[in-house]
């Protein structure tokens, strides 16, 4: 049985498979970069070690130092979360040379499904509907032109080793056509180490839906059921939920079979998401596959009841999966949403900074995934994410009320967030009748970053009882102390000279 885990990774990842850890009995072994040394998951793990500097590139994406920790902490596995290194082949094989379990899925799975191309091919081989287009890179803009005319407009220009948005391109005519390209190419380039890029015909007002499948080593694969992620801002990610409001039983039984296919074809191992684009005629077409743990995992163990992390560390260890596809039901409706540290009202540029009060939310039904805590500075080197707030409910319109209130009682001071930004989409009447494709955040912009009175108001609230707080604290201390934090703290000096902030 494995004992003790490397946890690869920082913020509220690290210490979500630290919990699980913990009650599995097993010890936790955290890295750092010399900025987190106060972070969360460092005071959390049973034991902690140093990796670098800050810049992920000098700390986080270090094979060879995480796996020097691994071999001077004597741990049985390695937990990758998801990012960094979640996904590198390389540091999966190089874990295995050295007698340690990666808890993941092969390095072949891991290259082939990488690259999109390839798992494209590999979709078509075994029956999965995927979207029309190229089956081979586009080697000129002379076979760009052509390839075009033949697919039709509009398109997607994508890099085969893509992800995350990036290397990807909207093509509506010709005369987009030839500098997207170049930019897909150079971007691809720059981001992935590999300019080739593909096209797929561009599917209108898609829904982005994702399945989660477990798969061991025992050939046995099931999917625990679909998971909405059509509220997106720039390819990202910002609410999702499940069931999704456009699935039918007889769509969601198709789809899981496909998805448990698409593992199957890579003799795949471990958690793993297969998405798929569905249009509004409920046709789906396979997209990618994330050979990882996904950010958005909490709403399908809320509705299911099963722990995605233990069900990874038992495949890991070679234990058969404890229950069967006719094990497993929804029960109920989750809502996550991703609480971001940046400013909606300017470009939702990151936001930085000392987190001076937090206050988050509690009640029945309501999970919050964090990490951050009050003092705790959020650094800019890494993905401005406070945390992942998870709401649960009987039925949908239960689920949204309960985030509403949720996101009400959520109170962080010193930094910007996606608070209000939050409020406004579940208060969206495309979103509550579930009537949204991706393109749901373009078209109600204008709307989503109005700002309300209720905004206002609960900011002043939290900056009240961060000031009480704060002056409570000041009482304690001696008469001579020093007052400087008041001084350098905006919202605070702001606070005193506001006028009638508390409208109740």
């Amino acid at each position: 049985m494995i004992k003790k885990i490397l946890v690869a990774n920082r913020g509220e990842i690290a210490l979500r498979v630290m919990r699980t850890c913990k009650e599995m009995g097993i010890k936790s072994v955290a890295v750092y970069s010399e900025i987190d040394r106060k972070a969360m998951h460092v005071r959390y793990a049973d034991e902690a070690y140093c990796v670098g500097p800050a810049p992920s590139n000098e700390s986080y994406l270090r094979s060879e130092k995480i796996l020097e920790v691994a071999k001077k902490a004597n741990v049985d596995a390695i937990h990758p979360g998801y990012g960094f290194l979640s996904e590198n082949a390389d540091f999966a094989r190089k874990a295995a040379e050295a007698d340690i379990i990666f808890i993941g899925p092969s390095p072949e799975a891991i290259l082939t499904m990488g690259d999109k191309l390839t798992a494209r091919q590999k979709m078509i081989d075994n029956g999965v509907s995927v979207v029309p287009g190229t089956k081979d890179p586009v080697k000129n803009e002379d076979d760009l032109l052509k390839t075009v005319e033949s697919i039709g407009y509009p398109v997607m220009l994508k890099a085969s080793a893509g992800g995350g948005g990036k290397g990807m391109r909207l093509v509506r005519n010709k005369k987009e056509l030839v500098p997207s390209f170049r930019m897909a190419k150079s971007e691809a380039g720059s981001s992935f180490g590999n300019d080739a890029v593909y096209v797929e015909k561009y599917i209108e007002s898609p829904h982005h839906i994702e399945f989660q499948i477990l798969a061991d080593t025992h050939g046995n694969a099931i999917h625990l059921f679909e998971r909405e992620c059509s509220v997106q801002r720039r390819h990202q990610k910002v609410v999702e939920e499940t069931p999704s409001p456009l699935m039918t039983p007889e769509l969601r039984e198709e789809m899981g079979k496909q998805a448990v296919a698409a593992a199957r074809s890579v003799n795949y191992v471990g958690a793993g998401t297969v998405e798929f684009l569905v249009d509004n005629n409920r046709n789906f077409y396979f997209l990618e596959m994330n050979t990882r743990l996904q950010v958005e995992h909490p709403i399908t163990e809320t509705v299911t009841g099963k722990d995605l992390v233990k069900a990874q560390i038992l495949i890991a260890d070679g234990q058969p999966l404890p229950y069967k596809q006719e094990d497993l039901t929804q029960n109920g409706h989750a809502i996550e949403c991703r609480i971001y540290a940046e400013d909606h009202q300017n470009n939702f540029m990151p936001s930085p900074g000392i987190v001076k009060h937090i206050t988050e939310p509690l009640g029945l039904g309501v999970r919050i995934d964090g990490y951050v805590y009050e003092g705790y500075e959020i650094p800019y080197h890494y993905d401005p994410m406070i945390s992942k707030l998870i709401a649960w409910a009987p039925n949908r319109t239960g689920a949204i009320e309960r985030m509403k209130r949720a996101l009400y009682e959520y109170k962080i001071v010193g930094v910007k967030t996606s608070i209000p930004f939050l409020n406004r989409i579940m208060d969206n009447n495309d979103f509550c009748e579930g009537k949204y494709d991706t393109h749901f955040i373009e078209k109600n912009i204008d709307d989503l970053l109005q700002e309300t009175g209720c905004d206002t108001e609960c900011e002043d609230v939290a900056l009240f009882v961060a000031y009480i707080d704060y002056t409570e604290k000041m009482k304690e201390r001696s008469a001579g102390a020093s007052t400087g934090v008041a001084e350098k703290s905006n919202g605070w000096k702001d606070f005193a000279k506001r006028k009638n902030v508390l409208r109740f």
